[in-house]
């Protein structure tokens, strides 16, 4: 991007429909997350075009409030509607996008915005006195999380990720031992797990309630080689060793990135390889002006990311540290050998082959 671009100003005009335009958007994103949760924009894939008597009795939920989310959805441009008969209905190729049954769903990773917004109040204080916001104050980020973990990372191990690390696949056939630092809920870990019964997986994280709720999932699918702990991983110091450690969006949240990435250099077999995903983009702002999700990047880190580890007293690393830092990072933390890979399904996310 050239300096003149990242200096240009919008004409007066311009900028006030620029802004209209990102108002109209946040507001459907927050309606998006509503379908998501209550289960309208699901219904709705499923159901031939209909009155939002019919969607809603559908839905099981209240017409009322229905309609007033389909006044959105519709003049969002998210939902058809024939005025003649009153009736309204999700185009296939919006619900490609916007359902369960996708793996790109937008109205899944909707849920963040509002979500974030929870805490607005206490990062306002945090600009003016310092600080940060805990973990504790974001009661349904691991859920949500853990849906976009779903969609980023499960759906796409065995086609794209694992490839990354060659002859992966046969040795977690054949039996390794695995550890996945900030594993969160754990779907990845129980996922691999189920696929390779001969490897031996560990998870740990900061949060009692992920660990929590990984461990019942463990115990639900009758899973006997995935064990999760909670551990701060601040100064990781493993006692164990690895053929494999994994870290999904996980590192730039930490009080101490850097004490964690020398852990896991220190936790590897000397064979053993670092696979590590983190978003994706530059440590310098002006080389991010245009790239897709951007904005979103630097939001969710402002709101959670950069202030979780503020809150610990820590870096403050933050969800835009960029690849230029991470490659860095690596080295400084013993890794001699570090690939970087971009997926071309995947325009938010970077993935890292590290050894030492």
């Amino acid at each position: 991007m050239c300096t003149a671009c990242l200096t240009k100003t919008l004409p007066t005009d311009d900028f006030a429909e620029h802004l209209v335009g990102m108002l109209d958007g946040a507001a459907v994103i927050q309606m998006l997350s509503i379908g998501h949760r209550t289960g309208l924009l699901d219904a709705m894939a499923e159901l031939p075009p209909g009155t939002s008597s019919a969607i809603a009795h559908a839905a099981g939920l209240n017409e009322r409030y229905v309609r007033e989310w389909l006044g959105a959805m519709v003049t969002g441009g998210v939902v058809a509607y024939d005025p003649a008969t009153r009736e309204y209905h999700l185009p296939p190729s919006h619900a490609a996008l916007l359902t369960r049954a996708s793996v790109s769903n937008i109205a899944a990773t909707a849920q963040f915005l509002p979500v974030l917004a929870g805490v607005e109040d206490d990062i306002v204080e945090c600009f003016r006195a310092g600080g940060g916001v805990p973990y504790s104050a974001y009661p349904r980020f691991h859920q949500v999380m853990a849906e976009e973990s779903d969609m980023t990372v499960v759906a796409g191990l065995e086609e794209h990720i694992l490839p990354l690390v060659p002859g992966l696949t046969d040795q977690l056939a054949a039996g390794i031992d695995v550890l996945d630092v900030g594993c969160g809920r754990g779907h990845g870990i129980i996922a691999l797990a189920e696929a390779y019964p001969n490897s031996r997986f560990v998870g740990l994280d900061l949060s009692k309630d992920a660990i929590a709720y990984a461990r019942d999932l463990v115990v639900q699918k009758g899973l006997t080689n995935a064990r999760f702990e909670q551990r701060d991983l601040s100064g990781f110091d493993p006692d164990e060793r690895f053929d494999l450690v994994t870290a999904f969006d996980a590192v730039h949240d930490q009080a101490d990135p850097a004490g964690m990435l020398a852990g896991v250099a220190k936790a590897l077999k000397p064979s053993g390889t670092f696979l590590m995903q983190d978003i994706a983009g530059s440590s310098d702002v002006g080389n991010n002006v245009g790239r897709p999700l951007a904005p979103f990047t630097y939001t969710i880190s402002c709101l959670h990311c950069m202030t979780v580890s503020l809150a610990q007293g820590g870096a403050g690393l933050g969800a835009a540290w960029g690849e230029e830092l991470a490659q860095k990072m690596l080295a400084d933390a013993g890794f001699s050998k570090v690939m970087l890979h971009r997926l071309d399904h995947d325009i938010l996310n970077a993935f890292y082959v590290a050894q030492r």
